[in-house]
């Protein structure tokens, strides 16, 4: 009988390849443009959303609107008077001029001479030239004495050459005045620079206080705006905690209230700068009627369009500020685990 054939094992089949593992999150995360469109998305509705909420509330966005306007525009107002006071002083040169007395012995020739170089210079804006001759009718009509001048040998009175400077600041007429000294005809030159002096330290010292003010109410504006998001945050404290469960972030959170705060900012520049130009048309008229009095041509200066458009941009960065303060002092007290 034939032996049977030992059975062959069957061959062992490879397991089937594992599937390939899907892509993680790190896989899947969105592209930048993707991300930087939803960032874009979410400023614009952030600024939409502030300006939505500040409109709902029209009584009370007023009120605020109208304290940062008055805070601003008090120092801008000033700034444009004080403005006004150096333009229209920047005239007055009819005692800043200087008195050029030369020796007795020199003739109008040499006289014109002087003035005519004198007249040349990029510091001096004009000359005027009085002769000894003119000076002494000057004299005699002024004074009355004209028998006495008759009875005297000789025409006492020395030529004179008056130097308009174009700059009328103390330091510039005192190094204008020992130059014009340098020189051999030149007896005497007087200066009376005592009032433009005073002139100028009063005009310094308002500018300080007008700094020192600007300081203090864009510190006002400041506290204006973070006490305003201070109550917005608390009146939307549950909305925040919701937010903040959901995954919010601090940038999320805070972008709206930073809008908040620059809008009102923004807003209240605006205002400032209406009531300050509202101010200046009212007061124009009386200017105009105390300077024709006078026979002067000068007219009120206006903010202009560069100023004008700073003061909002100004003013709403101060709001940003302030906002930007509030949000990151009171958001840390509001925890999502007491919600």
């Amino acid at each position: 009988m034939a032996r049977n054939a030992t059975p062959l094992k069957p061959r062992r089949q490879a397991p089937p390849p594992a599937p390939k593992p899907r892509a993680g999150a790190r896989a899947t995360r969105s592209a930048w443009h993707h991300r930087f469109e939803a960032w874009r998305l979410h400023h614009r509705d952030s600024a939409v959303d502030a300006l939505r909420r500040m409109r709902a509330t029209p009584a009370a966005t007023a009120m605020t609107v109208l304290v940062i306007a008055i805070a601003l525009a008090l120092p801008a107002g000033i700034t444009v008077l004080l403005e006004n006071a150096r333009a229209a002083t920047q005239g007055w040169d009819g005692n800043a001029h200087l008195s050029v007395f030369l020796k007795r012995d020199t003739d109008s020739s040499r006289q014109q001479a002087l003035a005519n170089t004198w007249g040349a210079r990029a510091d001096v804006e004009r000359v005027q030239v009085v002769t000894r001759e003119q000076a002494l009718a000057e004299f005699r009509t002024l004074s009355g004495f004209g028998e006495v001048l008759d009875a005297l040998p000789d025409n006492p009175l020395p030529p004179l050459v008056m130097v308009f400077p174009r700059d009328t600041t103390p330091v510039a007429l005192e190094t204008l005045q020992k130059q014009l000294g340098e020189a051999r005809e030149v007896d005497l030159v007087q200066l009376d620079v005592q009032w433009v002096k005073r002139l100028h330290a009063m005009l310094e010292l308002a500018g300080r206080i007008v700094g020192a003010l600007t300081l203090a109410l864009a510190l006002a504006v400041v506290l204006v705006v973070v006490n305003t998001i201070r109550l917005a945050i608390e009146s939307r404290r549950e909305e925040i905690v919701v937010v903040k469960i959901v995954g919010g972030t601090d940038g999320f959170v805070r972008r709206p209230f930073l809008y908040t705060g620059f809008w009102y900012g923004l807003a209240g520049g605006l205002v400032a700068v209406l009531l300050v130009q509202i101010a200046l048309l009212w007061i124009g008229s009386p200017v105009d009627q105390l300077t024709a009095l006078y026979e002067s041509e000068y007219s009120l200066i206006g903010m202009g369009w560069i100023n004008a458009g700073v003061l909002p941009l100004f003013a709403g960065l101060l709001g940003l500020m302030g906002a930007w303060l509030a949000v990151s002092r009171h958001l840390q007290d509001v925890d999502p685990h007491l919600l």
